[in-house]
């Protein structure tokens, strides 16, 4: 049995059920691992044997992406996904961080390197005469290395929600441990298709996409994500596993409904962070499953969503999973919840999810030791992420660190705020967030969008508050924003620190607000009913 991804493409080479398709073009798996063995013996061949064999991406989800990919899993040397919605000095800050030393691009992103100072970096443009003769006089492959099981694979970059993205090392056994995971438990194997539309250059793509079908042998389809164009794909290519992360669902749900949306082939789809609604509806509607589960770049806190998993939850955690209080380095106290649901201990229930048995799969961020520090505390992993445990060991997540809110002396998190918004049936995504109280402490905002089509009058989100029982008085926001969108990440999570900047503002939509005592929201600058 394969033990690094670089076994595992190595047992793809005879294979010649389909491996590829994109567009009217196709590849088995045995056409698509030589082509890649070319690609890796090519840049091998060009590379500084002085300096560390990094190989940047700045692509989208295309054939050069992913043979990108199977080539520097079989070459042995560690490809570095480039976020290509990055700009200027922040674009070039991540491939100064990666320490490449060649960047393979394409012509639609190398425009986004002009003006950069790249310093030693060797750009190679796959749309060019130059990368199709190089790749053309490859000689046979004799990898960099024989890689181990944790042998770095790939650096991809964090979101940068909280911050300045930072470089994960992503080893092949977390992509092999993820990819042989789910291609299991869903059964996965050479007649199904697997839908790639989350970018490449992030690890839910890689772990979640890429590598089940690597390991199951299916066909895998490259795209970039449409919520118009998301049915027909399925459709066209036989689609019967995706995966997303972020509000993914939520574009798609907002297109119009059709009679026969669940005349598709797709069986599963896999991702993080849908809401509970999009996920039964998605389900419905598609005529699906959908599992939806917790993750991130780094994979050292897992959690898993299981039959029987409640509302609002995520799932329960694997060995070692815990809820931490940072402060006091002490488990957080069982929640507590009233007649209605609503959590009744937040401050001593809500912690930082923890890993307290270690790093997990993690090997560390590259080039950055301080935010290894802060990850690796008190010989735990600190996932940044607020959460809090009922009695029977259910999770829910509270937000990240930074979405703590202290409203009139009371702690408050934003999740459990967003779930109980989106169960109104005009919103399709929301974003709650702490804007400064003008005395002490914070106010509550959020971001609405709605539903393709759907009306919201001031009056209508009061009557609809007021019908939810586990919303407490001080959670009831006290600016509302009504927004044609949110800004969000490559990956659709919400960048609540932009928002937040704004403050109590209209942005480009709608501002309603409440006064301090009350619950009537009216259209900023008339008069607010006491």
């Amino acid at each position: 049995m394969a033990e690094t991804v670089q076994q595992l493409l190595r047992e793809r080479a005879e294979d010649d059920h389909p491996g590829v398709r994109y567009g009217d073009e196709s590849w088995s798996w045995r056409e698509h691992v030589a082509e890649s063995e070319a690609v890796a013996s090519a840049l091998i061949g060009i590379a500084d044997p002085d300096r560390p064999l990094h190989v940047g991406t700045l692509l989208a989800n295309t054939p050069d992406m992913l043979r990108a990919m199977a080539g520097a899993a079989l070459g042995g040397y560690v490809l570095c996904g480039i976020n290509n919605t990055r700009r200027g000095e922040g674009l070039l800050a991540d491939i100064r961080r990666a320490e490449c030393q060649l960047l393979v691009t394409d012509a639609e992103h190398r425009p986004l390197l002009e003006g950069l100072d790249l310093g030693g970096v060797r750009v190679l443009d796959t749309s060019t005469d130059e990368w199709a003769d190089l790749v053309a006089g490859a000689a046979g492959l004799t990898p960099y290395r024989e890689v181990g099981a944790m042998d770095t694979f790939m650096m991809i970059f964090t979101s940068g929600t909280s911050g300045e993205p930072k470089a994960v090392q992503v080893n092949h056994l977390m992509v092999l441990f993820a990819g042989l995971n789910l291609q299991g438990r869903f059964g996965l194997g050479p007649d199904d298709v697997c839908y790639v539309s989350m970018p490449l250059f992030h690890s839910n793509a890689v772990v979640a996409g890429w590598s089940v079908a690597a390991c199951g042998g299916s066909t895998i389809v490259p795209a970039r994500f449409s919520a118009s164009g998301f049915l027909g794909d399925v459709r066209r290519y036989g689609v019967t596993y995706l995966n997303y992360v972020g509000k993914p669902l939520a574009y798609v749900l907002a297109t119009p409904e059709r009679p026969d949306d669940a005349d598709n082939p797709l069986r599963i789809a896999f991702g993080n962070e849908a809401s509970d609604r999009d996920i039964e509806e998605f389900g419905r509607r598609f005529g699906c499953e959908v599992w939806d589960g917790f993750g991130s770049t780094e994979l050292a806190v897992i959690i898993t969503r299981e039959p029987g998993t409640p509302r609002g939850s995520i799932g329960r955690g694997a060995d070692g999973v815990a809820i931490y209080d940072p402060d006091t380095v002490t488990e957080c106290a069982v929640a507590e919840f009233d007649a209605t649901g609503a959590l009744v201990n937040a401050d001593r229930a809500v912690g930082e999810l923890v890993n307290t048995q270690g790093a997990g799969y993690f090997s560390g961020y590259y080039n950055d030791s301080a935010a290894d520090e802060e990850r690796m505390r008190h010989g735990m992993y600190w996932s940044g992420d607020l959460a809090y445990r009922d009695a029977d060991g259910w999770i829910y997540l509270a937000g990240r660190t930074a979405d703590w809110m202290r409203v009139d002396g009371e702690n408050l998190a934003a999740a459990p705020i967003e779930r109980i918004l989106q169960r109104l049936p005009v919103v399709n995504r929301v974003a709650v967030y702490a804007v400064p109280d003008p005395n002490v402490g914070d106010q509550v905002m959020a971001a609405l969008v709605l539903q393709d089509g759907a009306q919201l009058e001031p009056t209508e989100l009061q009557r609809l508050l007021a019908d939810q029982p586990d919303l407490s008085a001080k959670a009831w926001p006290r600016f509302v924003r009504i927004a044609p969108d949110l800004p969000s990440t490559a990956t659709n999570k919400v960048l609540k620190r932009e928002l937040a900047a704004q403050g109590p503002t209209a942005g480009d939509g709608v501002l309603w607000t409440r006064h301090e005592r009350g619950t009537a929201y009216v259209a900023a600058g008339a008069e607010v009913p006491a």
